[in-house]
Parts: structure tokens; sequence; C-alpha cells
């Protein structure tokens, strides 16, 4: 994530508008909720946060709630007692998922789809689990 260019942005007193910044995503989020789909993100952070989480925080209301999404925060303390995959997800309509691979730093290096049902079925199941515990983004204060 140091290779993020908002990030380098945000971490150097830039303003960000994430209209201007995501506005590819911000569509594609709008557009689907807008057909009634309902989109969530939860967010596992350790704390104190991390200047990136500080970061994905700011950016949050403009971007993710602006965009129609619902997003949750759990920290990681209270993720404990969670049976959690190792890796970063997105599980689409409980039938296909895609796992994120990031390197040591958090960049990306790369993006597995599956439509494996029991592999699918065990990632809409960890989601629910984390889902369940975590603070609405307007709620959540950061550590």
């Amino acid at each position: 994530m140091r290779s993020d260019p908002a990030f380098i942005d945000w971490s150097a007193g830039k303003t960000i508008e994430p209209v201007e910044r995501w506005s590819d995503w911000l569509n594609t989020v709008q557009e689907a909720t807008g057909r009634g789909v309902v989109v969530r993100r939860a967010r596992i952070v350790s704390e104190p946060v991390s200047d990136y989480i500080r970061f994905e925080h700011s950016v949050t209301e403009g971007l993710n709630i602006a965009a129609g999404e619902e997003v949750g925060w759990l920290p990681r303390r209270q993720a404990t007692s969670l049976a959690l995959p190792g890796n970063d997800f997105w599980v689409f309509d409980r039938r296909v998922a895609l796992i994120n691979h990031f390197d040591g730093d958090g960049d990306s290096l790369e993006h597995e789809y599956t439509e494996d049902t029991q592999l699918v079925s065990f990632l809409a199941a960890a989601f629910e689990s984390v889902w369940e515990k975590t603070v609405p983004h307007n709620q959540y204060r950061l550590v």
C-alpha cells in the first residue's frame, strides 16, 4: 500500500477527493446498489491503527458510504474467536469469490477467482461471522 498514489498524496497532506480519484468504483457500486444489491465491506484492523488505516478511514465516507456500501470495522483483538481465511476476499451472490493476494508491504500481487462451492461457502460464512461483530463506520473511532 506504500505505493498507493492516493495514500502518498494523503500522507503529504494533500486533500483527497474520492469522487475524482475513484469515479469508476463509485459508479460501479452506485449502479449495483441502485439495483438493490447490498454491498458490505468489513475491515479487520489492528489497534492502534496504522497510517494506511487512518487514510482508508478518512476516505470511507466520501467513497464507500457515498457509493452505497455498508462498512463495518472490527478491532483485530475482537476477532480471536473467529475462524478466518488468511487472505482478503470478496464474495459475489454466494456463488463466486475473488481472493486478493498481497505482498508483505500490502501491495496487490494477484486476484484469484473461484466458483468452488465449498470455498465460497466457507468465505461467505467467515464474512458473516465478522460482520456480526463489526462497528458501523459512523460509530467506529480510530485508536
